[in-house]
């Protein structure tokens, strides 16, 4: 259900609503959605309880993060409300990083500490030198924003495994009919 191949787990979190302005295909229907994709994140190994509300601020934050990255890609000022709603988040405690007698590393806290892991790293990846890499994907049905950091600065999809594959078998379907006809 959730795809994480961003390597920004702001960037993640952002595509836990799919095809924004058409289908919005919202991923975080329940506090157990959110729960759950914070674990598979890796974000905590907390068991999370996520009420109504805590999922109502999260996506209010994750919209807020999305607005406030688009302002960076489109070389304008962000939003007021939005850049205070990320602050805000990002001033709560992290999670807590531990290193295990096996060697493996887990991180430990509540909900708060989820948001504010994301929303620092939307500030860094806002202000800081991937900001300039940060693009949105070229298919048409596609919302993800993504850090672009192929060789020639000129990558167009998100994923190539969903988008570019599509966009490259669309291109071959009609080279084929112009050959045909």
């Amino acid at each position: 259900m959730f795809h994480f191949f961003a390597d920004r787990p702001v960037l993640d979190f952002l595509a836990t609503i799919a095809e924004r302005g058409t289908t919005d295909e919202e991923k975080l229907q329940t506090g157990e959605d959110l729960a759950r994709w914070a674990a598979q994140a890796g974000l905590t190994q907390d068991a999370l309880t996520v009420t109504p509300g805590e999922l109502a601020a999260a996506v209010e934050l994750r919209e807020a993060a999305y607005r406030l990255l688009g302002a960076r890609i489109d070389g304008t000022p962000a939003g007021e409300p939005d850049r205070a709603r990320v602050n805000a988040a990002a001033r709560r405690p992290a999670p807590v990083p531990q290193l295990g007698a096996e060697g493996a590393l887990t991180r430990t806290g509540r909900l708060d500490a989820v948001l504010a892991a994301l929303a620092r790293d939307c500030l860094e990846l806002a202000a800081g030198p991937d900001g300039e890499l940060l693009r949105r994907c070229d298919d048409s049905a596609c919302t993800r924003l993504f850090v672009d950091r192929s060789r020639g600065g000129r990558r167009r999809w998100c994923d190539m495994k969903g988008c570019g594959d599509r966009a490259k078998a669309a291109a071959y379907r009609q080279r084929r009919r112009r050959e045909v006809a």
